[in-house]
């Protein structure tokens, strides 16, 4: 097993693989653990849902990647945007929280801040039970690949 306290930039995916479109993080992280497979500074996570256990291995990052579907864009629509620790006014749920609400976790429990925090989103379509994904999110697929193996590559160059 990796040593996390080496972990240079981690990717935490979040999705469930029998809801259809809501599997395409994990599927994502399949990929990724096969194009990263020879970088020691890298580490895939993937699960269900993000939970407060997870804070530390954000800790022992430099840097942390979140992946997951969004109901918020149209299907197949991927987007990259930065993470902040800021704390918003909602409670955080005790089983799975936001990536925001991971980070302000993080930094309070750790004092540890990420160099580099990003989330990758893939509009979908269907949680409906089934293991396949939609087409639009299916077509998104190498769009998002690429995506996804830039921002880790930028994360290892700083």
């Amino acid at each position: 097993m990796q040593d996390p306290s080496a972990t240079h930039c981690l990717i935490l995916a979040c999705g469930n693989t029998l809801r259809s479109d809501d599997g395409v993080a994990p599927r994502l992280a399949a990929w990724a653990e096969q194009r990263f497979r020879g970088e020691p500074r890298v580490r895939i996570l993937s699960r269900p849902q993000w939970t407060p256990e997870l804070a530390a291995d954000i800790a022992a990052a430099d840097s942390v990647l979140f992946v997951d579907a969004s109901l918020d864009s149209p299907p197949g629509r991927v987007h990259l945007v930065p993470v902040s620790s800021r704390t918003d006014d909602t409670a955080p749920n005790s089983h799975h929280l936001n990536p925001n609400q991971l980070l302000s976790l993080t930094r309070s429990l750790y004092g540890s801040l990420q160099s580099h925090a990003m989330l990758l989103t893939v509009g979908i379509g269907s949680t409906e039970l089934g293991e396949t994904l939609s087409s639009p999110v299916e077509a998104a697929l190498p769009r998002a690949q690429g995506i996804l193996e830039k921002a880790v590559l930028r994360f290892l160059g700083n």
